[in-house]
């Protein structure tokens, strides 16, 4: 019995003690849940301050954006309300070039020093509506014209250009010639060298143009077509049939003897380009010389870029009929040249082309020559360029023979 009532005591005084030590972690526990709450209660007085704040932003963004709102509507009307103005119908544009020569004649060593400002030239244009278009270019050559002066002002280009089909167009008046690389785009920014190259030059006449109609326009996508009706050139015997002396430049020009070009371009890859030019004129000495008669010329070119590599190449061919051509083997008149370059960035080119052309190369004695230039542009921007070449000539017995330096600076717009 007293086993008995020992055991019993000593449970009550472990329960009790473990009863005082329950009561003691539960004060913690709500101790640490109230100063929770606490937290918590600072925590959603900030947010509310911060929610307070934003709505408040929020109001005046509102407010400002319909100010500006009604600003704009104002500012719209007022734009509404004024009268319209057209776009202009006229543009106006041009290119320019100053060369600098120092060369020398390796025939009998006179220098050729010479400053030029060679070409000044001014386009305008104007738009009669969507389909109906007119161009024209003036130039001065050399600065200074005049009776006994270097210079002269030429009208280069004239025309109404009308597209009567889609890719079609129809131009009347005078026009460039659609031949060879240069003849048509010769802008000092588009190409190598201080000055044109010597084949396109004596052989194709660059820059050559005459008066008529001309039919322009595309096909298969990648193909492009000129054909033209227009004066031809007037030759002679006294300059041996030289072509580019026979240009009339349409100044009150002969018209006993007409011609016709036609070209064929394809451009079915980007940076290429692949030409044909054929023309035919009936009488070349516009009926002036009996011993003289028709003329066919054959030309044909590539022009090519790819990243920074360059190719331009170009053959061309001149065949007159008539006794008085064969007798000075004018009878045939050729060149070619080939120029690789590569363009470094967009600043900076460098080039060299080897040009051969003879004005009598169906003569049995040699009357051909051969250039070799190389040199560099330098475009301060796209359409500003400076330039600069050697050149080293080999003429025919007795000709001239200019080696030395080219610089030139040039512009378009």
């Amino acid at each position: 019995m007293k086993t008995i009532l020992m055991a019993a005591l000593l449970a009550f005084g472990t329960q009790a003690q473990a009863d005082d030590t329950g009561k003691d972690d539960l004060l913690s526990i709500i101790q640490h849940q109230q100063e929770q709450l606490a937290t918590l209660q600072q925590q959603l007085e900030t947010t509310r301050a911060s929610v307070e704040a934003l709505r408040q932003q929020v109001e005046n963004n509102v407010a400002a954006t319909e100010e500006a709102n009604q600003k704009a509507e104002i500012l719209a009307d007022s734009i509404d309300n004024r009268p319209a103005v057209a776009e202009s119908a006229n543009s106006i544009g041009g290119y320019g070039e100053l060369h600098f020569n120092m060369l020398e004649n390796q025939v009998d060593g006179v220098d050729k020093n010479v400053v030029d400002f060679h070409r000044f030239v001014l386009f305008y244009g104007h738009r009669f509506n969507d389909r109906t278009r007119f161009y024209s270019e003036l130039e001065v050559e050399h600065a200074w014209s005049g009776d006994d002066l270097p210079g002269e002002v030429e009208l280069e280009q004239a025309y109404v250009e009308y597209d009567w089909a889609t890719n079609q167009s129809l131009r009347a008046g005078m026009f460039l010639i659609p031949v060879g690389i240069l003849n048509e785009t010769h802008e000092p920014p588009t190409f190598y060298g201080v000055e044109r190259n010597p084949v396109e030059s004596n052989v194709l006449a660059t820059t050559w143009w005459e008066g008529g109609l001309s039919f322009t326009g595309s096909f298969a996508d990648s193909m492009r077509y000129d054909w033209a009706l227009h004066s031809g050139l007037d030759v002679s015997a006294s300059d041996n049939y030289a072509i580019r002396s026979g240009r009339q430049k349409v100044a009150k020009a002969k018209f006993n003897s007409g011609a016709s070009t036609a070209r064929l371009r394809w451009l079915g890859v980007p940076g290429l380009e692949l030409s044909a030019s054929v023309q035919y004129q009936d009488d070349i000495t516009q009926e002036t010389d009996p011993t003289a008669g028709s003329a066919w010329l054959f030309s044909g070119h590539v022009s090519w870029r790819y990243q920074g590599f360059g190719l331009r190449a170009l053959y061309a061919r001149w065949s007159l009929e008539g006794q008085g051509p064969e007798a000075v083997g004018a009878d045939v008149q050729e060149g070619w040249y080939v120029e690789p370059s590569w363009r470094f960035n967009e600043h900076w080119g460098v080039f060299a082309r080897y040009n051969r052309w003879d004005n009598q190369a169906g003569n049995s004695i040699n009357t051909e020559y051969t250039q070799i230039d190389a040199g560099l542009n330098y475009w301060l921007n796209p359409n500003v360029v400076f330039k600069f070449d050697y050149q080293d000539q080999d003429s025919p017995p007795g000709k001239a023979e200019f080696d030395g330096w080219n610089l030139g600076f040039g512009y378009m717009f």
